[in-house]
């Protein structure tokens, strides 16, 4: 059986290359990474033929392609056994969902104001708009960890889908040295110190582009 490809940006910008890559990489599942540089001349002509919206990540598989991080993350637990997925239990199972489609469709005044890069640290001056959105991933955060009584650990206690989401968000934090309180700030470190993290951390700081 052929692996599939997951095509991916920068390990330093791409937030969304992340999330499926951590996620395919904590379950073992046996990829071949293929990276486009962003924003560089060769990107568009390499993404158009594979119809994905000139966005990365992408899952090609050997019979099908799929693409955004959600997709693609629920395409592998339909194919592949995934040791990890969504957490067993219903209650935190529904909360886990909810919490990554939000991840999807907020936090913009997060994500302008305190870029993916792993890198580069600097320190922010958040706006009213993202310091709201830093307080409502504190409060998600929080709510799952109280939870799961798995504090200091994944958000669930086990690594999930949620935890693969927001992994961007504790970059996000880091670099911009956003102050935290001791719940998050044990998450954020957790999430850091994992192995299959450090290994992003290192590719990213190989790069040149």
């Amino acid at each position: 059986m052929t692996s599939p490809t997951l095509i991916i940006g920068n390990k330093n910008y791409s937030s969304w290359s992340l999330r499926p890559w951590l996620f395919l990489r904590k379950n073992n599942i046996d990829i071949i990474e293929k990276t486009l540089w962003l924003d560089e001349p060769a990107f568009k002509p390499a993404i158009d033929p594979i119809g994905s919206g000139r966005k990365v990540p992408v899952l090609l598989e050997a019979d099908y392609t799929v693409w955004d991080s959600l997709a693609i993350i629920e395409s592998c637990i339909d194919r592949y056994s995934c040791q990890y997925s969504w957490p067993a239990n219903l209650a935190m199972r529904a909360h886990a969902r909810s919490i990554s489609c939000e991840m999807h469709s907020s936090f913009a005044a997060l994500r302008a104001e305190c870029p993916m890069d792993v890198r580069n640290n600097q320190k922010v001056e958040l706006s009213q708009a993202a310091a709201q959105d830093v307080h409502r991933v504190e409060q998600i955060w929080r709510q799952a960890l109280e939870m799961s009584g798995k504090q200091g650990r994944w958000l669930y206690g086990d690594f999930s889908v949620a935890d693969a989401m927001y992994a961007p968000v504790v970059f996000r934090f880091e670099r911009s040295d956003v102050a935290l309180s001791p719940l998050t700030q044990s998450y954020k470190d957790y999430v850091l110190a994992d192995k299959t993290i450090q290994k992003w951390i290192r590719d990213a700081k190989q790069e040149t582009h």
